[in-house]
């Protein structure tokens, strides 16, 4: 869950993160079919198949991250809200869906050597113990429940 600008919780966010492509596949001639709108939370998919005139098909979802977006920009604006919750009491789940090679992993783990790398998994963490340091000692024994999983 996460807060809304009111102070409602929202129950279920959908957010989309498109992946740069990769080597392999601009090597092989692959064109980027993808279009990400950050502003207006959008992708528009275009078929590469498609008869000519074909118009490309549009999603909207409650935010869109472009090939360019950064972990941490990923992290404060899907999974902190969560945590935030979390640390309040609440239950939160985090879930990354999709295809194989679509960033997943990336996105959950990312590369924990790297500190600009690191994915919503290790920034969770780093989040919670920070909370925990800096608590009053009556606060430092929240109990945490926050599930984290991608398939």
């Amino acid at each position: 869950s996460s807060v809304k600008d009111e102070g409602e919780v929202e129950n279920v966010r959908v957010v989309v993160r498109v992946r740069p492509m990769s080597a392999r596949e601009r090597e092989a001639g692959y064109r980027q079919i993808m279009q990400v709108d950050t502003v207006n939370n959008s992708v528009c998919v275009e078929n590469p198949q498609a008869a000519d005139g074909e118009p490309p098909k549009m999603f909207t979802f409650d935010s869109v991250f472009d090939m360019d977006s950064r972990q941490v920009d990923v992290y404060n604006e899907t999974a902190r809200p969560i945590v935030d919750k979390v640390l309040m009491g609440y239950n939160g789940t985090i879930l990354a869906y999709g295809q194989t090679g679509t960033g997943k992993t990336f996105t959950m783990a990312g590369i924990c050597s790297e500190p600009e790398l690191k994915g919503i998994i290790p920034n969770s963490f780093a989040h919670i113990f920070g909370y925990i340091a800096k608590a009053d000692d009556h606060r430092k024994y929240v109990p945490v429940n926050l599930f984290f999983g991608w398939f």
